[in-house]
């Protein structure tokens, strides 16, 4: 029986690896991320990863289903990757050329929907098989989970709910070229521009403007203490999440909305503070789903990958 498998999430500094057991994760590992060369090492360096851990764990290949892989990029359903620009990547058949070098079956996906099938599986939404997540980091990030499943779009690039347009008055340019995108406004630098805007606008005293530089973090503990100048900038993000949040439901129609990210760590006043705004926008027949946290932190690309591989090669 092919019970093992590894889940392999590849970002820009580290390239963190699992070892499961089934369901059961055994082992967690991190090597770096040579991206150096247009990051030609990276792949092999993963092989010989999961190949000298089975070798020291005495484990035949013949036991392990397969890989399953999450990288920051658009990912064809055929593994192939078109652009990992934090990796050095151009067009990359991740899934053969790994498949090549490990001698075992590979599975790839896009790294937001590979942490949001972790979410659903194991994470905030366990047991849920319709389900979107929304990642509120550096951008916002997202995958959405119908059926159990990524829904991973024709070019790879489902659940990129980040690049939503908000505002289409707006002047700055998105990292994707656009202009007025969601994570312009709810992500966490994203929140800082909004609260710099509001500052620059509005002449109250708050306690921001006695810090030489602020973070999205400042923000939430300076509402918290009751200053209403933040307390201004968070409603806003909370309108403006809550909008986002309300769009991508009335397309898809989900059970639940699970939100991670480095934001998520405000806690429940997040979910408080989005929920009424999401209620306002929302169709009427998808109000009062559930909302929860992310759970898994940084694992939910590991246990996500090694889904992927399961739904991909495992034995029904």
């Amino acid at each position: 029986m092919k019970q093992y498998g590894f889940g392999i999430d590849v970002g820009g500094t580290t390239v963190k690896l699992g070892f499961f057991d089934q369901d059961t994760l055994m082992d967690k590992w991190e090597i770096p991320t040579n991206t150096a060369e247009g990051g030609t090492a990276i792949l092999p360096d993963i092989a010989r990863a999961v190949q000298s851990y089975l070798a020291s764990h005495g484990i035949l290949k013949d036991q392990v289903m397969g890989l399953g892989v999450g990288v920051p990029g658009a990912v064809l359903p055929n593994g192939v990757v078109n652009r990992c620009v934090n990796l050095g990547w151009g067009v990359l058949d991740i899934a053969g050329e790994l498949g090549a070098l490990t001698g075992l079956p590979v599975k790839a996906g896009n790294d937001a929907n590979v942490a949001a099938l972790g979410e659903s599986w194991k994470g905030g939404a366990a047991g849920c098989r319709n389900v979107v997540v929304f990642t509120l980091g550096t951008g916002i990030g997202g995958g959405i989970i119908l059926d159990g499943r990524i829904l991973p779009g024709v070019h790879g690039a489902g659940g990129e709910v980040g690049h939503i347009t908000m505002d289409r008055e707006e002047r700055e340019v998105c990292g994707c070229g656009n202009r007025g995108c969601a994570e312009q406004y709810g992500s966490a630098t994203g929140i800082v521009r909004t609260a710099r805007r509001i500052l620059a606008e509005d002449p109250r005293p708050c306690a921001l403007r006695e810090l030489e530089s602020f973070s999205c973090k400042d923000i939430f503990d300076c509402a918290a203490r009751g200053d209403e100048l933040a307390k201004k900038v968070l409603d806003r993000v909370f309108d403006d999440l809550g909008m986002l949040i309300a769009k991508v439901c009335c397309v898809v129609d989900p059970a639940m909305v699970v939100i991670g990210g480095g934001v998520s760590k405000a806690g429940q006043v997040l979910l408080d503070g989005i929920r009424p705004y999401y209620e306002k926008y929302v169709f009427h027949a998808c109000r009062g789903i559930p909302f929860a946290l992310a759970t898994l932190g940084n694992d939910a690309g590991i246990y996500g990958a090694m889904k992927l591989a399961m739904d991909a090669f495992g034995e029904s």
